[in-house]
């Protein structure tokens, strides 16, 4: 019954970016993945409201507990897909000495060498603590955390649109193909919604996160790939949530 209500490319998008149960769908086409990055950052807000309700009911002890319970949800909502982007992104760059096919090769490798595991934990540090202190604040601005997750996945289609893909094969399935009026639509929607729900600096800053992690991608790898399109929605997070603590 859901499978006819939902439209396909938003259940795709679903079972992507997340774990959580999505419908069966029948006749699934390979092509269909292009059209469900349209629904990312709608799949963003629904992760924000799982994480605001994840606040509401860890308050019911403490701000640590109410952290803890945030950041467990958010990785267990995404299947730590995005920290996996990250780790492997940060092995490659670590391994690579400035070598393209190197760092190519590393990214490929499954495993996690060291300068992946840093990042995750640095990673899972920052949220926890920056989500502890947001909770902990007198006005609490669940706001900014229902938008993170949205602004981040609309930074995942920004990138991919806007820059090449490093290397022919699996970076380029990542080269999503969304009219650009769809971008500028889900931009300029949340860059409103953010003012009057959040401020005007929030949003800027949220415009300015997407914007540097592009600058950063296209001068030091020349594009992007899935790894590095992961990184920046975990990086992009991690950047928003910290800019919520010192607003």
């Amino acid at each position: 019954m859901f499978s006819r209500l939902m439209p396909r490319g938003l259940i795709l998008a679903f079972g992507f970016l997340t774990r959580l149960p999505v419908p069966h769908l029948d006749d699934f086409r390979e092509d269909e993945l292009n059209s469900s990055a349209l629904w990312f950052p709608l799949v963003g807000l629904c992760i924000g409201l799982l994480l605001c309700m994840a606040v509401v009911l860890g308050l019911n002890a403490n701000h640590w507990l109410a952290a803890l319970l945030v950041v467990l949800a958010w990785v267990g909502i995404t299947g730590a897909l995005h920290l996996d982007g990250a780790a492997d992104m940060a092995d490659a760059l670590g391994a690579a000495h400035r070598d393209p096919e190197r760092l190519l090769a590393v990214m490929k490798d499954p495993h996690t060498g060291t300068f992946g595991v840093v990042v995750i934990v640095a990673i899972l540090l920052t949220k926890l603590i920056a989500v502890a202190w947001v909770v902990e604040s007198p006005d609490i601005d669940l706001w900014a955390l229902l938008l993170i997750p949205a602004w981040a996945r609309l930074g995942a289609i920004f990138w991919s649109q806007s820059l090449d893909a490093i290397a022919a094969g699996s970076a380029e399935r990542f080269k999503w193909e969304i009219p650009e009026q769809s971008i500028w639509l889900w931009g300029v929607g949340l860059f409103i919604f953010t003012i009057f729900a959040v401020s005007m600096l929030f949003a800027i800053a949220a415009v300015g996160a997407l914007l540097l992690w592009r600058a950063y991608l296209n001068k030091r790898l020349g594009g992007m790939s899935g790894d590095c399109l992961g990184a920046g929605i975990e990086y992009c997070e991690c950047a928003l949530l910290l800019t919520v603590c010192l607003l």
